[in-house]
């Protein structure tokens, strides 16, 4: 600035200069639904099933309530340590995660919540998911369902984040 510039001149400069610098903070934050949906795959790393990497956060008034992920029932065996038990192409062995997010949290901490898991819940999982009073279902990653519950319950809402970028494609989790 020169020196004949006024005090206001230079406020003015600072405070464009603020603007500008919080245009950008603002751009590189992640909106809530990427935010939860990071740490549902973070969560999904706990995974004791190989055959699917799968995480769950039940959130409420942007604030944990629960996680889970897909692993056996506590006590018994993982898959990892003594193999998947497959029937009809499903592990048996293991609790799904939405199962195990849903199970950490009290009926009020549930009610009006929202679960962002990280693939598409299965039909038994939606059933849970719409009985628990859930009321929004985020997911990244698509699954093929046998039936889709969610159809014939209009007030839980379902979000596919399809252009979701999962921080963890590269470990294949």
């Amino acid at each position: 600035m020169e020196p004949s510039e006024s005090r206001e001149a230079k406020g003015t400069v600072l405070l464009a200069h603020w603007e500008i610098m919080n245009e950008r903070c603002i751009i590189m934050r992640k909106d809530w639904d990427t935010y939860f949906m990071d740490i549902a795959f973070e969560v999904a790393t706990r995974s004791t099933c190989p055959r699917r990497y799968v995480g769950a956060v039940v959130v409420k008034d942007r604030r944990i309530k629960g996680t889970g992920y897909n692993g056996s029932a506590s006590r018994l065996p993982h898959c990892i340590d003594e193999g998947c038990m497959v029937v009809n192409n499903h592990c048996i062995r293991t609790i799904h995660a939405e199962v195990n997010a849903l199970l950490e949290c009290t009926p009020e901490e549930r009610q009006g919540a929202t679960i962002y898991v990280t693939d598409r819940p299965c039909a038994e999982c939606s059933k849970l998911i719409i009985s628990t009073g859930i009321k929004k279902v985020v997911y990244a990653r698509d699954y093929h369902i046998d039936y889709d519950w969610f159809s014939r319950a209009p007030w839980v809402e379902v979000v596919h984040l399809a252009d979701y970028d999962n921080p963890h494609a590269k470990t294949g989790k």
